[in-house]
């Protein structure tokens, strides 16, 4: 078996792990799609779900971002950054003597107005040549009040917390967030698909060769004659495609 493309290291105990994400987006997606576009639901489940390390709420006032937990929930100022409960003291124990004393912060206000990352509790090592695109899970909806800036993380070079960056949409009403709701989709992407000579050099042509319509044909044109035919054709061509040579036989 080859060696994982991702390892999470859990920081702090107890947090919901990391874990593949589900092709029919924790049952969100409509039962039509869900069962015949595998277009949706491949791009549901290709990567991990991350979630927040605890329930928390937020609320900004146009000026100043405010939070709260079950463990302090009286409304703090976030005026700089702020440390997951308890958490430093911990962190000290575990950590060689270079690295006590630095702790990541769990909260951090950022200078753009109503923007702060947010600590996930992990580190994220890939294997080489593989990133991690962040990004907000695929298809589910977002969380009211919030929007999250997606990112490529090329977390082979990069031993760090591995954090989401939010900007609150919503003034003057609490903005919630919960361990039961992913924040993050992890999708491993080799590092030469978002190369600039990959990205500058596509071919475009304005004339489809004899090969681009046959497949037209075979795809498009041929089932729609058929008065009989079954729906999801895609969807199982490209579900046997995946299965595993062993399996097929």
């Amino acid at each position: 078996m080859p060696p994982p493309i991702v390892r999470f290291l859990r920081l702090i105990p107890g947090i919901p792990a990391p874990h593949c994400a589900d092709r029919t987006a924790a049952g969100m997606l409509p039962i039509r799609a869900a069962r015949y576009c595998d277009a949706i639901t491949t791009a549901c489940a290709y990567g991990w779900w991350v979630y927040p390390p605890l329930d928390l709420a937020f609320t900004w006032d146009g000026a100043t971002i405010f939070w709260s937990c079950a463990e302090f929930p009286d409304w703090m100022a976030l005026d700089d950054a702020a440390q997951y409960p308890h958490f430093a003291a911990k962190f000290d124990q575990m950590a060689p003597a270079a690295a006590q004393g630095c702790a990541p912060p769990f909260l951090t206000r950022l200078p753009e107005p109503g923007t702060l990352q947010l600590w996930t509790g992990l580190i994220a090592r890939t294997a080489p040549g593989w990133s991690l695109n962040i990004r907000p899970p695929v298809n589910l909806p977002a969380i009211p009040g919030i929007a999250l800036y997606e990112g490529m993380l090329e977390a082979d070079i990069w031993t760090g917390p591995l954090f989401a960056n939010l900007r609150l949409t919503r003034t003057h009403h609490p903005i919630a967030v919960s361990t039961a709701v992913p924040l993050l989709q992890l999708q491993p992407t080799p590092r030469h698909a978002y190369a600039d000579a990959t990205l500058h050099n596509p071919t475009i042509t304005d004339i489809p060769s004899a090969a681009d319509w046959d497949g037209y044909i075979a795809d498009i044109v041929a089932p729609n004659l058929d008065p009989n035919r079954a729906p999801g054709r895609y969807a199982i061509t490209a579900r046997r495609r995946r299965r595993p040579a062993s399996a097929a036989a």
